[in-house]
């Protein structure tokens, strides 16, 4: 028996594992003291929480853990980099550099910095949703200060190669950074082999709690950026205000069961999404993907359904939790940007799903799933191409 309605929005966020919820519990519990309070039991233990969650985020991306800072999500992380780089850096170097997909809070926060007088450079993608690496090479120059491409797309799933990127972007010598919310916990990073100097963690795309994340930050004077907040030196003088221990708990037991889980799940999401795929694809031969259909990550699938409208046909499965467009633009109105930037047809982006399988997705639950949208496209007349 299906228990609806399913969950196929794994995109926007994630349920809480119960593993990292027993993790958490006794940081919300008996062990409830400040991490800062360095002069009793109750901070010292507040304080090992931090320490430990630090290495199993680092573990997950090769780097240290005295690299990792945490912070309330990716979008935080996101923000601190961006103005905090500009901020250092920008009088030598006036130049940001992006990509016309980015997710909304990274565009924003070089909008932000643009206004501010700096330049920015948004670069545009090809129809499958990736960067032309000549395009990125010929603008990034001694002026630039930072490159920042996400690792994941959160609407259209494609893989971007940081390592290829990384290269070109250190041989200017400016600094690279990646929105990796989407990637952290599903496909391998190595800050070292892609060169990153930045990376930004979400815990609630990996089954974590919502309120946190993680900036990693390579250490160097080169490297510095002016925080957003201040306060009492927090973090290293990063971030300041007194972390949560329950939060930051739950983040690197989240990053740990990952990390251990990777590869398995990677297998069994790209076979489940697979047969999921092959089920619309030969009732429906006229839906079309958004993205490369190689190298994306494999529990995300963005379709378009032509000839109907999108919203109107999230209203016909009504069982299947799964979105129009990126949780984070859900109050912009019109098509999604993401799939303009493809040269999606105002048309065909307003006619896209995106749907995301997850850690606790069955197959039994895509299967109803796929005939649920079959069934509902019948229903308001088949797609017209």
């Amino acid at each position: 028996m299906i228990k609806t309605p399913i969950y196929l929005d794994n995109q926007a966020t994630t349920p809480l594992d119960p593993r990292v919820l027993d993790a958490m519990m006794p940081y919300l519990k008996e062990h409830f003291g400040n991490p800062h309070s360095s002069t009793h039991s109750f901070g010292w233990r507040a304080a090992a929480a931090l320490d430990i969650a630090r290495e199993q985020v680092a573990g997950l991306i090769g780097g240290p853990p005295e690299e990792v800072f945490f912070t309330s999500g990716a979008t935080e992380a996101n923000n601190m980099v961006i103005k905090g780089v500009m901020a250092q850096r920008g009088a030598e170097r006036p130049k940001i550099i992006c990509v016309a997909t980015e997710h909304k809070c990274v565009l924003e926060a070089a909008r932000y910095c643009q206004q501010a007088g700096y330049e920015l450079e948004i670069l545009p993608v090809s129809e499958v949703g990736f960067l032309d690496l000549s395009m990125l090479e010929a603008a990034v120059d001694d002026r630039t200060a930072l490159v920042s491409i996400m690792a994941i797309n959160n609407e259209i799933g494609v893989i971007h190669p940081l390592k290829v990127v990384g290269e070109i972007v250190k041989a200017s010598g400016a600094l690279f950074h990646t929105d990796a919310a989407q990637a952290f916990g599903k496909i391998p990073l190595d800050v070292e082999a892609c060169q990153l100097d930045f990376v930004s963690i979400s815990a609630h795309k990996i089954y974590g709690p919502k309120g946190v994340g993680a900036l990693y930050k390579r250490a160097g004077d080169s490297r510095s950026l002016s925080p957003l907040f201040s306060g009492g030196g927090q973090e290293q003088g990063v971030r300041a205000g007194t972390q949560p221990p329950a939060l930051v708990a739950g983040l690197g037991a989240a990053a740990e069961i990952a990390g251990a889980e990777l590869d398995g799940e990677a297998v069994r999401t790209k076979q489940m999404m697979t047969s999921f795929k092959e089920k619309l694809f030969s009732a429906l031969p006229e839906l079309i993907l958004n993205g490369d259909a190689e190298e994306r990550w494999a529990g995300n699938l963005n379709i378009s359904f032509p000839g109907l409208d999108g919203d109107l046909l999230l209203a016909n499965t009504r069982d299947i939790a799964v979105s129009s467009g990126a949780a984070c633009a859900s109050a912009v109105s019109g098509p999604s940007y993401v799939l303009k930037a493809i040269g999606c047809t105002d048309r065909r982006a307003k006619s896209a799903l995106r749907i995301g399988m997850g850690r606790f997705t069955t197959k039994e639950e895509l299967d109803y799933a796929a005939e649920h949208i079959i069934a509902a496209v019948d229903g308001m007349g088949g797609l017209k191409p």
